[in-house]
């Protein structure tokens, strides 16, 4: 063979490398694994050529309308911190205008790491411009969403993204998550592609818009979604650290040897219930369980296992629900709309509330008919009894002082490591179903 000959071969050998690269992230897919979009950014890092699949590294339950926001952000920019709970080459987002009463037009988008934890400033070489369907402006109906398409990125593992959109026009409410634990940002004027953030004055406790971040990975076998109130939502975890119960399942899970390699996407709604909507009067507790069960959970990308926390509000907010079965059989509907799709579901029993506001002997003692249900092994494949993690031995009607936020009714910081702490990971893996 001549030298020139061989460096044919070579140019040739490269050549096709890179076509297979560019298929994994130029050309259109499908659900089972498979790319759906298209790459626009620059000086992006190579991705897996061979493998990989599109799993949810980062979700947030879109809750309602945001109040007094009917002209939406107009000529403003948004910039939303997110934390991922695994890494990829490549990412995605979803835009959702689901509570809006008019048609939301992003005309940019971008997204980047952030420089520092809930820093509103890019790290340097990590902007990209988002496209949706090839083209750099979407309009999302009402009632709709909007994925885009993918940008290669090295996104890490337990890494703050933000997620920057520019809104030209009026778009009605805004559909938000409100307690978000996590402040974001917002700018006069399309500051998008801006890297510093000296101009995301605004500060924001909510997350505008955006409800997930699918990441390409050939590391992470798929998602773990997780259906809950506001213990699950984290609301008195600390503002910004992630030490919601999920944020800590997610560091067992990229960190413990036999532990399935699953991202964790919360779908946690504070004041949530199984069975009733939230009303006009209360509608941050956002529609029940039964109602979002497929939005949150069963459109997850990548979604393998379910974890469910819910049923105390059911309890203690009015109207009181005091029949422990309809509970349970509410319990019993989320399982089997699970199951229709194959993936496995783990129960939590229901937390201590002793010493809180609505605590009465009576609904405690729902909670408790619930709990034996739920303990059982007659409604989930598994359980992880989070009372039992939780309650103070010497006052089981009551959380151990250690796990208290203060309220008796929410975990601190150290209550949601012990709830991260109990599930027994080899739960989630296993497609039997639950006793009947």
């Amino acid at each position: 063979m001549t030298r020139n000959m061989g460096y044919a071969l070579l140019a040739g050998l490269a050549a096709i490398v890179v076509l297979v690269s560019t298929a994994v992230f130029i050309g259109v897919g499908s659900d089972d694994g498979s790319l759906d979009g298209t790459s626009q950014g620059t000086g992006d890092s190579a991705a897996p050529a061979s493998s990989g699949a599109w799993v949810g590294s980062w979700s947030a339950s879109a809750v309602a309308a945001e109040p007094d926001t009917r002209e939406g952000f107009a000529k403003m920019s948004i910039r939303n911190v997110v934390h991922t709970s695994v890494g990829g080459t490549g990412a995605r987002i979803t835009l959702s205008n689901l509570y809006g009463t008019k048609p939301l037009t992003i005309s940019h988008a971008t997204l980047a790491l952030a420089a520092a934890p809930s820093n509103p400033t890019a790290a340097t070489g990590t902007m990209r411009p988002l496209t949706f369907g090839n083209s750099r402006k979407v309009t999302i109906p009402p009632g709709r969403t909007a994925t885009s398409d993918a940008v290669r990125i090295n996104v890490p593992h337990a890494a703050d993204l933000l997620v920057t959109t520019y809104s030209p026009t009026p778009s009605g409410p805004v559909t938000y998550h409100p307690y978000a634990r996590q402040t974001s940002y917002v700018a006069q004027g399309d500051k998008t592609d801006e890297t510093s953030g000296t101009a995301f004055t605004e500060q924001s406790p909510y997350w505008r818009y955006l409800t997930g971040v699918d990441v390409w990975s050939n590391e992470t076998h798929g998602a773990v979604a997780v259906l809950g109130d506001s213990i699950t939502d984290g609301i008195t975890s600390s503002p910004g650290a992630n030490r919601r119960w999920t944020d800590f399942l997610a560091e067992r899970m990229r960190t413990e040897r036999d532990a399935p390699r699953y991202s964790v996407l919360n779908g946690g709604i504070s004041g949530n219930r199984v069975l009733v909507n939230g009303s006009r009067f209360s509608p941050n507790n956002g529609p029940s369980g039964l109602s979002r069960m497929q939005r949150d959970v069963l459109s997850s990308t990548g979604v393998k296992a379910v974890v469910i926390e819910m049923g105390l509000n059911d309890i203690i907010k009015p109207p009181r629900q005091r029949d422990a079965d309809k509970i349970v059989d509410g319990l019993r509907q989320l399982v089997k709309a699970a199951h229709a799709r194959g993936l496995r579901v783990v129960g939590g029993t229901l937390t201590p509330f002793g010493g809180h506001r609505g605590y009465r002997p009576q609904l405690d003692a729902t909670r408790q008919q619930v709990n034996e249900q739920i303990r059982s092994e007659k409604i989930f494949d598994a359980v992880v009894d989070f009372d039992a993690a939780l309650r103070d031995p010497a006052n089981p009607n009551r959380l151990r002082p250690a796990y208290d936020s203060g309220d008796h009714l929410h975990p601190s910081d150290n209550g949601y490591r012990a709830m991260a702490e109990a599930l027994d990971l080899k739960a989630l893996k296993g497609g039997s179903p639950a006793k009947t």
